[in-house]
């Protein structure tokens, strides 16, 4: 459903939140290496996500990426969704018809709007946070 890119924005973020939870500021390498995403991708996606103020990036020697406690609690899933996806992914046909709306229905298009219920709803619902807390205690889900 959702992008590789944001498949693997969510997986930078979380990683850079667990790791900030510890105190620790990441590298691009170390992201890309332990979220196992290709390092030019992913640092196009960071530069995206750090524009726009889901993580803070610094340069220089200490550099690299971290999420304050209080951002890691503000941002949802659908933020991050959305500044690498767009809104679209959720209001889009599930067929990918171009015609399809209430009007002119798909097949599938009534049923389709209770998912799309849920899946707005665990996004808006879903923070950082969550997912790193969450994902601290068996971070090798997150590592495969």
């Amino acid at each position: 459903m959702f992008s590789k890119a944001c498949k693997y924005g969510i997986k930078a973020i979380v990683y850079i939140a667990i790791q900030s939870i510890e105190g620790k500021r990441v590298t691009l390498g170390e992201i890309s290496k332990k979220t196992d995403t290709p390092e030019a991708f992913t640092a196009k996606i960071l530069g995206t996500l750090s524009k726009n103020g889901l993580v803070s990036s610094f340069t220089g020697p200490n550099g690299g990426f971290e999420i304050s406690p209080d951002k890691m609690k503000a941002v949802k899933m659908s933020d991050i969704v959305s500044v690498i996806d767009g809104d679209e992914i959720i209001w889009q046909c599930p067929l990918g018809l171009t015609g399809c709306n209430d009007e002119n229905p798909c097949p599938v298009h009534h049923q389709f709007a209770e998912i799309r219920t849920k899946l707005t709803a665990m996004l808006v619902s879903t923070t950082v946070y969550d997912m790193a807390t969450e994902l601290k205690s068996n971070i090798q889900v997150l590592l495969r």
